[in-house]
């Protein structure tokens, strides 16, 4: 009878223990529930994080319209490419950059209108409008064609005139 006992205890000891897992499952989808059920998100619909002064009204001050300068550049003759020497023609896979020879582009102050070769004339203009007004807002409107080194010429004659508030249109039209 020992023997069998010692059997029986040795099959209960080997035996291996299944654990179930769908309470452990179950529990846990109820307690995400719960916590689902339970949770308050912040409602902020309609609130503006804004600290405006209470104790004044509206302001009837009246504000003086800013008029601003707008400078447009077209391009009138686009020139040659040449080769950076400006002598030799500018090849593609030769020569990584390249310069225009006989390139011509208009400058358009208002209703004046100047070309490239007159950029001490535009210089003139723009110190006339700087000493009226320097704090007055420049726009540089560069067209289709204008490269980059035309459009940091007229900036550099701004920039000399004095003006401080310089911004750029972005307008691709003809």
């Amino acid at each position: 009878m020992a023997s069998r006992r010692k059997k029986q205890m040795k099959e209960l000891t080997e035996s291996k223990a299944d654990m179930e897992m769908t309470p452990m499952i179950d529990v846990t989808f109820l307690l995400l529930i719960f916590f689902m059920c339970t949770i308050k998100f912040k409602k902020l619909e309609g609130k503006l994080a804004a600290y405006l002064p209470k104790d004044i009204g509206q302001n009837t001050t009246q504000v003086d319209p800013v008029e601003k300068l707008d400078i447009r550049l077209d391009v009138v003759v686009e020139g040659e490419k040449r080769a950076p020497d400006g002598i030799a023609a500018y090849k593609p896979g030769v020569h990584p950059r390249f310069n225009y020879v006989d390139r011509v582009f208009s400058i358009k102050i208002g209703p004046r209108e100047f070309t490239s070769d007159q950029i001490e004339e535009v210089a003139d203009r723009l110190r006339v409008f700087a000493s009226d007004d320097p704090e007055r807002p420049v726009t540089i409107d560069p067209r289709r064609g204008i490269v980059m080194e035309d459009v940091v010429r007229v900036l550099d004659r701004v920039l000399d005139a004095g003006f401080t508030k310089v911004s750029f249109a972005g307008s691709y039209e003809g």
